[in-house]
């Protein structure tokens, strides 16, 4: 009975373990209500369609999910080289599931673009606009996961026409010709009101309520 007990004990531990290695990593973004949008003085930037994404990954017991939208459009506004504003929009039904097989194509890919989840036949776009750009300096006890993460962004993430204000840390370079920038936060998914499987009573079917974001922007000169 005893070993009984303890090997019981042990698969739970190793679920729990091989549980918890799928969920996200990423910055805790704070979320608060919609602000207003930040004064985009300067010069103008045009977002690279082709080189910028928004990864996310949706993670549940012992699976991960990660996908890609691809931006439509977007500008960022950029005065002494440090950026004062901007946007973007995301296309929704750009989504490209990196996982391959039929299941994920005929399956996963179409309930993720259905109501249940992002709505991209009556939400087919998504859109972010800055609020607030402040300095980022990290510390032992405020560390990003970003390498060389120097701004605080803040920004109105409109998704299923629910907007919220997110702030995270992210990387951003400028030069004379480009901008890049990158950030890798986690957010709740019922912010939005996308609650599809967050019961925890489901189980093996159980949906983690956080999602990982990562971003990666370019955008040049006009």
């Amino acid at each position: 009975m005893k070993r009984i007990k303890t090997t019981v004990l042990l698969l739970c531990l190793s679920v729990f373990s091989f549980t918890a290695c799928n969920e996200p990593k990423g910055d805790e973004a704070s979320v608060t209500e919609e602000q207003a949008a930040a004064n985009a003085t300067g010069q103008t930037y045009a977002v690279d369609t082709a080189a910028s994404y928004i990864r996310f990954t949706g993670n549940g017991v012992g699976k991960a999910h990660p996908g890609r939208f691809r931006l439509a459009n977007g500008e960022l506004a950029i005065m002494n080289n440090q950026p004062t504003g901007g946007n973007f929009t995301i296309n929704m039904n750009s989504l490209d599931m990196e996982e391959e097989g039929e299941s994920i194509d005929k399956k996963l890919q179409p309930h993720l673009l259905s109501d249940d989840f992002f709505g991209a036949e009556k939400y087919p776009t998504a859109k972010f606009e800055l609020t607030g750009i402040e300095p980022y300096k990290e510390s032992a006890d405020n560390k990003s996961v970003v390498a060389g993460a120097n701004y605080m962004i803040s920004g109105n993430l409109t998704l299923r026409e629910q907007t919220k204000n997110v702030s995270f840390p992210a990387k951003v370079d400028v030069d004379a010709n480009k901008v890049t920038a990158q950030a890798d936060f986690d957010i709740d998914r019922r912010q939005w009101d996308i609650t599809y499987g967050n019961d925890k009573s489901l189980g093996d079917k159980f949906i983690s309520e956080t999602v990982n974001i990562e971003l990666r922007l370019e955008a040049n000169k006009m």
